[in-house]
């Protein structure tokens, strides 16, 4: 009539080791991402030249994008041009700021199974 139900029979998960290896891996990401935001203060010129090359590819493939109408596109990439410093400040922000998080989550996900 009343079972009894035998609690040693059932498996215990062992939440002390899943804890412990989640607490690891986001410590080595932790490192990951210290490492990489190194990396970007030693190798700024070269992430400024990186960033001049595609603000370069991408002004241009904008603009022939989005204005059709020929004189107006000519004052557009001019403009696109002459504004370059400014888009280079903001963009180094941006990364500085974001980039490295990215990267060390995509990392991340990459060595998750």
């Amino acid at each position: 009539m009343n079972k009894i139900i035998s609690v040693s029979s059932q498996p215990v998960p062992n939440l002390s080791a899943t804890s412990e290896r989640s607490q690891i891996e986001a410590e080595r990401i932790q490192e990951v991402l210290t490492l990489l935001t190194s990396l970007v203060a030693r190798e700024e010129a070269t992430i400024k030249l990186i960033i001049d090359c595609l603000y370069d590819i991408g002004y241009v493939n904008l603009i022939d994008k989005k204005v059709r109408f020929r004189p107006l596109n000519s004052v557009a990439k001019f403009v696109g041009k002459r504004s370059k410093p400014v888009a280079k400040i903001f963009a180094w922000r941006w990364f500085m700021k974001n980039c490295p998080q990215l990267i060390a989550r995509w990392l991340y996900l990459k060595v998750k199974f």
